[in-house]
């Protein structure tokens, strides 16, 4: 059984940083990815990371988040810098392959406002 837990979500000013950590347990050697969905869009994946430490941005957050993953921690982070009003979202972590593992939990909560 694998077990994705998320957390560090807040409220952040404009311009402002937050790190989300996602903690992991049940498997190993996978590929795991951040999601987010805002009110009244798809959800989308925003960065994954493989198992070899490849990572891979969706244009919308390219040059401001930065994924990373520390296997000793059983953990996946996501460092998220100059957050912007349109980041606003519940963020989620998940295999990204070969696929999201359902059903999908609570996420975490970000929202950016001033």
């Amino acid at each position: 059984q694998v077990q994705l837990v998320e957390s560090g979500g807040g409220l952040v000013q404009p311009g402002g940083s937050l790190r989300l950590s996602c903690t992991v347990s049940g498997t190993s050697f996978y590929t795991m990815g951040w999601y987010r969905q805002a009110p009244g869009k798809q959800r989308e994946l925003v960065a994954r990371i493989t198992g070899g430490l490849s990572t891979n941005y969706a244009d919308s957050v390219k040059g401001r988040f930065t994924i990373s993953r520390d296997n000793a921690k059983n953990t996946v982070y996501l460092q998220m810098n100059s957050l912007k009003p349109e980041d606003t979202a519940v963020y989620y972590c998940n295999l990204a392959s070969p696929a999201p593992l359902g059903p999908w939990g609570q996420g975490t909560q970000v929202t950016v406002s001033s």
